[in-house]
């Protein structure tokens, strides 16, 4: 594993467990056959490097999207925003 695109990767993804989910989800697809998006390095470069390397040069990045739901209860006799 090239420990130069992985220290610039977790610069990029600080959040390990995901930098660990974007690296496995991305090396799924390039195994089954996906173009990547940067060239190889040398020709035995793995696809787990190509990634790192996809990453490092931001092509590559990943976001979490958090939403809290909002619940109406119309049988309520009171200001149901209390409940909150």
């Amino acid at each position: 594993m090239n420990m130069e695109y992985l220290s610039t990767a977790e610069e990029k993804i600080p959040n390990i467990p995901m930098l660990v989910n974007l690296i496995s989800y991305r090396t799924r697809q390039l195994n089954s056959g996906a173009r990547p998006m940067v060239k190889r390095d040398h020709a035995e470069m793995d696809n787990h490097d190509l990634v790192l390397k996809e990453i490092a040069q931001g092509l590559l990045t990943a976001e979490m999207i958090f939403q809290q739901e909002e619940t109406e209860i119309s049988d309520l006799d009171f200001d149901a925003s209390i409940l909150l």
